[in-house]
C-alpha cells in the first residue's frame, strides 16, 4: 500500500491511505473521515475503520466494482482524522470533495461528526448514510438532506426499549422503580436523556438521580459515587465508549450493584467482554446483533482473517451493511454518477449481512435497539422488529 504524504487540515498533518490501485485510472476513490485521534478514537478503532478496510479488502479481493461497460474498477481509499473534533470533520469532506476529488465519502463516526458534516455532503452531493448516528430527527433531516441515510435507529426507539425492559422487570418484581441515569453531554447522550425522562416516566420509573458529564471527562468517580448515593434499582448511562469503560470499571469499586447495569456505545465491543469477564456477564448496553446467522458468522470470520482484531456487536457490521448499500448501488447505477447512485439508494433492495434493506423515507425502520452479554456473546434482546432476540437475564453483581 503507498502512503501519500500525511496532511492535517489544523496543522497541515493528516494521514491519507491509498491502495497500490491509486496508481491507476480507473479506481473509484472513496474518503473516509472518522476519528483516530481524541475522544472517539477507541470507538472508530473498533466500529468504523475495520468495517471499511474489511470492505475495500472484500471489492478489490474480487477484482472490484461492476460498470456498465463490464470493466471492473477497484478502491482507491483515502482516509482523515478528524480528531473527533466537527470543525476537522467539516473540512476534511471539503478536502475530500473539491480537492481529492472522491467519488464517494463513507459517513463519519458518531452523532454529531454527522449532523455537523451533513451540510457539506448535501453541498458536494454526496450519499450519506450515518451508520453511527442516533437521533428522533431522521424524518426532520431526511427532508432538509434529500442524500442522508439513517441505519442505526432513533433515540425514542433505544430509549423506549431500556424502559420496556425496566418495566417489565420491575413488574416481575425482579427490582424496584428506581433509576440513575446518566449522560455524556454531546449531541448523542443529550438527545438519549431528554428522550429517556418522559419514556421513564410514562413507564413508571422514576429517576433518582440524573447527571450529565462532558465527552472526554477523565474522572467519573463523582458520577458513580451520586449514584450509588441515591439507592436506585437499575443504573442507565448513555454513554460513549471511553466512559462505558470507565463507568463500568467505577461500579465494580464502588460497589454499585444493581440488578441491570446499562451503558450504550462499546458495551457490545470484544473489548469490554474481555476487560471485565465474568463481570460482564448480563450487562445490558446499546445494540446487539443476531450471533447466530450464518451472515454474521461469515463477517466475523472474514474480519478477524483480514483487520486481525475481533468484530463488535452492533455498530460495526451496520457499517459494513451500508458500504454493501454503496457498492450495491454503485453497480447497479454502473457508474460513480453521484446522483443517480443516491437515487438507487432511496428505491432499491439491499442485500446485506443484516439482512435484506430498503429505505423507508430514507431511513431503515429494523435495528437492534439494546443486547446484553451472556455467556461471553453480547447477544441482542430488544430491537424494532428484528428476529433472533434472547431472553433478558438479571444482574446478580460483579
Amino acid at each position: 500500500m503507498n502512503r501519500r504524504r500525511a496532511l492535517s487540515l489544523a496543522s497541515l498533518a493528516f494521514s491519507v491511505c491509498v491502495p497500490l490501485a491509486a496508481a491507476q485510472a480507473d479506481t473509484i476513490k472513496i474518503g473516509a473521515v472518522a476519528p483516530k485521534t481524541g475522544p472517539l478514537a477507541g470507538g472508530a478503532a473498533v466500529t468504523q475503520w475495520p468495517s471499511i478496510k474489511l470492505w475495500v479488502s472484500d471489492v478489490n479481493g474480487r477484482g472490484g466494482l461492476t460498470m456498465k461497460d463490464g470493466s471492473k474498477r477497484k478502491i482507491e481509499l483515502i482516509e482523515y482524522d478528524d480528531r473527533t473534533n466537527p470543525g476537522e470533520t467539516i473540512k476534511a469532506v471539503e478536502r475530500l470533495a473539491t480537492q481529492d476529488k472522491a467519488d464517494f465519502i463513507v459517513a463519519p463516526y458518531g452523532t454529531g461528526l454527522n449532523l455537523a458534516s451533513a451540510p457539506v455532503f448535501a453541498k458536494y452531493g454526496y450519499p450519506q448514510i450515518a451508520v453511527s448516528a442516533i437521533t428522533d430527527k431522521t424524518k426532520e433531516l431526511a427532508k432538509r438532506y434529500p442524500s442522508m441515510f439513517f441505519t442505526l435507529g432513533t433515540t425514542t426507539a433505544f430509549a423506549q426499549s431500556v424502559a420496556d425492559i425496566l418495566k417489565k422487570m420491575v413488574a416481575d418484581g425482579t427490582i424496584g422503580n428506581r433509576v440513575a441515569m446518566v449522560n455524556v453531554a454531546d449531541a448523542f447522550g443529550i438527545e438519549l436523556a431528554e428522550a429517556a425522562r418522559p419514556i421513564f416516566k410514562a413507564a413508571g420509573l422514576e429517576i433518582v438521580y440524573d447527571k450529565s458529564y462532558p465527552l472526554g471527562t477523565q474522572d467519573l468517580a463523582p458520577v458513580v459515587k451520586g449514584a450509588k448515593a441515591a439507592k436506585p434499582d437499575a443504573f442507565v448511562a448513555w454513554s460513549y465508549p471511553p466512559d462505558t469503560f470507565g463507568l463500568t470499571e467505577l461500579a465494580k469499586i464502588e460497589g454499585l450493584n444493581v440488578k441491570a447495569f446499562y451503558t450504550a456505545v462499546a458495551t457490545c465491543f470484544p473489548a469490554y467482554g474481555g476487560k471485565f469477564g465474568q463481570s460482564a456477564e448480563n450487562v445490558l448496553g446499546a445494540g446487539g446483533i443476531d450471533v447466530d446467522s450464518a451472515e454474521m458468522k461469515g463477517y466475523y470470520e472474514r474480519h478477524k482473517q483480514v483487520t486481525g482484531v475481533a468484530g463488535d456487536y452492533w455498530a460495526g457490521p451496520v457499517t459494513y451493511a451500508s458500504l454493501q448499500v454503496l457498492a450495491q448501488a454503485i453497480e447497479a447505477v454502473g457508474s460513480v454518477d453521484r446522483k443517480a447512485v443516491t437515487a438507487h439508494i432511496k428505491q432499491g433492495s439491499f442485500k446485506t449481512v443484516l439482512g435484506n434493506w430498503k429505505f423507508n423515507n430514507q431511513v431503515i425502520d429494523q435495528f437492534w435497539t439494546v443486547g446484553q452479554w451472556q455467556n461471553g456473546k453480547f447477544v441482542g434482546v430488544a430491537s424494532t422488529g428484528k428476529s433472533g432476540a434472547k431472553a433478558v437475564r438479571v444482574k446478580t453483581g460483579w
